[in-house]
């Protein structure tokens, strides 16, 4: 099914970190979802991305629901809470609730809500066991409260395939261009939206399995310790950052970057 205008809103993974372009940009699974809709329809595709890298749940919803809905999209996406169940404290039926609410409040504006699980990247970080935990538990209580009308749900979390360490960016927390591009695959098959085939996803698909990844001092260097500063002082990634694209755009798909 087609969608004319599409809005995405989250944190890290909705951004698109980890899928850096040669400018500096991030570009991540929601553009090519919308790069996709674009290829596909023959009328214009209108696309924003209000997401910022860092946010938990709570602050996702109060600063980007409101505005994304106001835009009266036809699609509205929600990931969230991978950050909230990356901390000390966190109940996880809550944050299950928060998405419901969240899905709720979007399908009474009329739009149809993407909820999506984010990839499983616990194999290859420190202290991977206990987040693979949260998130087993969180995707449990989120399959227990669907199907909803209205609400479309790609579970990426039970996507085996995700985990290997070919689709994961330098710091094993984010996904690269392929994972994106795989996790975007995910969506528009949902959809019934066809997958372009220059993106390769197929030809990964089928190849060998990475080699373990092996982590060194210099990654914990890199970005462990930076990680932990920021939980000590109360500092977040994505301080002083602003969406993407705030306004639906119209989507050229002739602008699309090379994986």
């Amino acid at each position: 099914m087609g969608y004319s205008s599409f809005i995405a809103i989250g944190d890290s993974f909705t951004e698109g970190v980890g899928d850096d372009l040669p400018d500096g940009r991030q570009r991540g699974w929601a553009d090519f979802v919308a790069l996709g809709l674009a290829l596909a329809s023959p009328e214009p595709v209108s696309y924003a991305n209000l997401a910022i890298r860092g946010r938990k749940l709570t602050p996702i919803l109060t600063e980007q629901l409101g505005p994304a809905i106001a835009q009266r999209p036809e699609l509205v996406s929600l990931n969230g809470g991978g950050n909230d169940i990356m901390r000390p404290r966190v109940t996880i039926a809550s944050v299950a609730a928060q998405l419901m609410d969240a899905a709720d409040r979007v399908t009474a504006s009329g739009s149809t809500m993407l909820l999506l699980s984010g990839a499983n990247p616990s194999r290859h970080l420190p202290m991977g066991g206990l987040l693979r935990k949260r998130g087993d538990e969180l995707a449990v209580a989120v399959r227990a409260l669907l199907p909803r009308d209205g609400v479309l749900f790609v579970d990426n979390w039970a996507d085996e395939s995700l985990e290997d360490i070919r689709y994961w960016s330098a710091d094993r927390l984010h996904l690269n261009a392929l994972g994106h591009a795989k996790v975007a695959s995910n969506v528009l098959t949902a959809l019934g939206v066809p997958v372009p085939a220059e993106w390769g996803v197929d030809e990964v698909e089928t190849a060998a399995a990475g080699e373990p990844s092996r982590r060194t001092a210099d990654y914990y260097r890199r970005y462990v310790l930076p990680w932990i500063g920021r939980r000590l002082t109360g500092r977040s990634s994505g301080d002083g950052r602003v969406a993407k694209i705030a306004h639906l755009t119209v989507v050229d798909p002739t602008s699309a970057h090379p994986l």
